[in-house]
């Protein structure tokens, strides 16, 4: 008897009492190099074994009477193929879909593969898989029963192929937990993958990595303590401090959304919808943190220990590294993150990792450059004289979060250092902004030596005017005077911002400044695109102002600022994956890698993106 089974690459085949077992890999039988073919020799003559003795009228008799079995065990779906007449320890093979599908025929697009001549179990019972989230157990006799598991299983659910919505799965011989839980961002069809459910089950995960504050890392926090999670979530001081406010403000959001939504619905005759999560839900994170410094290790569990890099990227972001141990064999695996730039106001530059067998390394602008590296603070000047000479606003989108902390760094500099910078009210309109403010306020230990050598107040000086009221933030339009208006978010998805825009978007006197990155499908992106005209709140506006941008401010590392983070590895790690990049970005990026002698793959959603080393261990 001979059968071909496709599956993954990963799985280690080895010998296996009653059957004469050898593997290679498959070229032509499958579209990708990423499967193994197994073969199957039964020694029916050689073994005097009851467990795996028979004749092939009895095998052929077995495939016509094979049946599948399907039930959920953990968080695994199993398919059993065995002899029905046969007693329990007969020769079977389990297979076990990651999914956990309950459906034998939903379960992850199989197709069929077989060879001759038993045609009438190839179209019935073997399947390919086309994800590779299988585990193999192959039975002879209960006695000589082996167990193939995996050392390390990693997950990309979100930031794959997409910048936002930053979460990863590890999972291992004792532990399953994530790397980040963050949203989705960007237009409605990204917008909608919050909607879903986890593709893990919550209650299943034992513990939570957070690398910083941004909501695309840590956003779906609430949701995942709403569907079950229990564990701790681990991350450094300032991030702890950052979390009950951008998730406060998040769920702020989620309520207030599926308020307006409801109205409509119910104009519509339509049932209400429930907001992703609640402020009660966001107000469960907190007790849950657990604080660890940069620099420092934590044993989590026998099997990972974990410590904190400083990433660059804003106040307390981190590069994760993970020190993972099975059967005595430890590897360790480095998340970058998001990495910042070097030479940036306030924070410390990125740290360099100097080892690692494997790296998921952010990829948001690994096609291109920032540009001229003119320093920051001028072009912001030249834009701030510019507008003010034209007598207008400058409008200047910004994220709560680091972006909106650096401008007002640079425009306190400015006002100390050029005696001919105009004066002019500085408004910072965003309540949040104001909070996340306090917070790098508490934590000058976070602060470079440039940062902790200033004596003067950087975020706090004349003429700046913090607005929380609504009424306050209403002035500001009614006002024709020049002014800088810094407000949220930074996209213009939302917030205070579109008020601006709505009232000044049409004026050419006035200025609209991006500073950070756009994602498809925002306002943001359809404005720096050059739209001439947009629809928002209702209303159709002409855009008349002057459209500018600086990329340097943006907090992420340009290409060659993650190939020096990359490069910095005294020996090359053994792959390399890209995560948090568009699509077309990352591939370009990865080709440029490769170029430079790096292994280099980019992960799509939901797919395991590890060559799982597989054990084989007699019962």
């Amino acid at each position: 008897m001979l059968i071909y089974l496709l599956i993954p690459k990963r799985f280690v085949v080895r010998r296996i009492p009653g059957y004469i077992v050898e593997s290679r890999q498959s070229h032509r039988l499958t579209s990708s190099n990423n499967s193994l073919i197994l073969h199957l020799f039964h020694q029916s003559t050689a073994d005097s074994s009851p467990a795996v003795r028979g004749s092939n009228n009895q095998l052929a008799h077995m495939h016509r009477r094979i049946h599948d079995v399907c039930q959920r065990e953990s968080r695994h779906l199993l398919i059993r193929f065995r002899d029905p007449e046969q007693p329990p320890g007969t020769a079977a093979l389990q297979l076990r879909h990651r999914n956990g599908s309950t459906n034998f025929r939903q379960a992850s697009h199989w197709k069929h593969h077989i060879s001759s001549p038993f045609n009438r179990f190839e179209q019935r019972y073997i399947r390919k898989f086309s994800r590779s989230d299988v585990k193999i157990r192959l039975f002879a006799h209960p006695a000589l029963q082996l167990n193939y598991h995996y050392v390390m299983h990693i997950t990309c659910h979100g930031a794959a192929r997409v910048v936002t919505g930053s979460c990863h799965q590890v999972e291992i011989d004792g532990a399953n937990f994530l790397i980040d839980c963050g949203m989705f961002q960007g237009g409605k069809d990204l917008n909608r993958l919050n909607y879903q459910d986890f593709p893990f089950d919550p209650r299943k995960i034992d513990f939570v990595i957070v690398t910083h504050g941004h909501i695309d890392h840590c956003g779906l926090l609430p949701k995942l303590t709403k569907k079950g999670f229990r564990g701790q979530i681990y991350t450094t001081p300032a991030t702890a401090d950052l979390l009950p406010i951008m998730l406060g403000d998040s769920a702020f959001i989620q309520e207030k959304d599926t308020e307006h939504e409801n109205r409509r619905r119910k104009r519509m005759g339509l049932p209400p919808r429930k907001p992703l999560y609640t402020t009660g839900d966001a107000e469960k994170i907190p007790p849950m943190l657990r604080l660890l410094p940069y620099g420092e290790s934590m044993k989590i569990s026998a099997e990972v220990t974990l410590r904190f890099r400083n990433a660059g990227h804003i106040i307390g972001s981190s590069i994760v590294e993970l020190f993972l141990t099975e059967n005595g064999e430890e590897k360790k695996v480095v998340f970058s993150g998001d990495l910042g730039q070097w030479d940036v106001p306030i924070i410390e530059d990125p740290s360099f990792i100097w080892n690692a067998d494997y790296v998921f390394m952010e990829s948001t602008y690994g096609d291109r450059l920032h540009g001229e590296r003119k320093p920051r603070k001028e072009l912001l000047y030249a834009q701030v004289i510019k507008t003010y000479e034209r007598g207008g606003k400058l409008l200047i989108p910004s994220f709560a979060l680091e972006r909106t902390q650096e401008l007002l760094y640079l425009l306190s500099e400015l006002k100390t250092e050029r005696s001919d910078f105009p004066d002019i009210n500085i408004y910072l309109d965003s309540p949040l902004a104001i909070k996340i403010t306090r917070v790098f306020r508490d934590h000058p230990d976070m602060y470079d030596e440039d940062a902790r050598a200033r004596t003067d107040k950087p975020f706090d000086f004349p003429g700046l005017i913090c607005t929380t009221s609504t009424a306050e933030s209403i002035k500001i339009n009614e006002s024709e005077d020049p002014a800088i208006v810094i407000a949220g978010s930074g996209m213009c998805t939302a917030g205070r911002i579109r008020h601006h825009l709505k009232h000044g978007i049409w004026d050419s006197k006035n200025t609209v400044l991006f500073v950070g990155y756009q994602a498809p499908g925002t306002l943001g992106r359809v404005i720096l695109d050059g739209a001439k005209e947009i629809r928002m709140m209702g209303l159709t506006l002409a855009v008349k102002a002057e459209i500018a941008r600086i990329g340097s401010f943006s907090a992420h590392a340009d290409r060659d600022d993650l190939v020096r983070w990359l490069e910095a590895f005294r020996e090359k790690p053994k792959k390399v994956f890209l995560v948090h990049g568009e699509g077309k970005s990352m591939d370009e990026f990865a080709e440029y890698l490769k170029s430079k002698g790096f292994d280099t793959s980019v992960p799509t959603r939901g797919n395991n993106v590890f060559q799982v080393k597989y054990m084989a261990k007699p019962r």
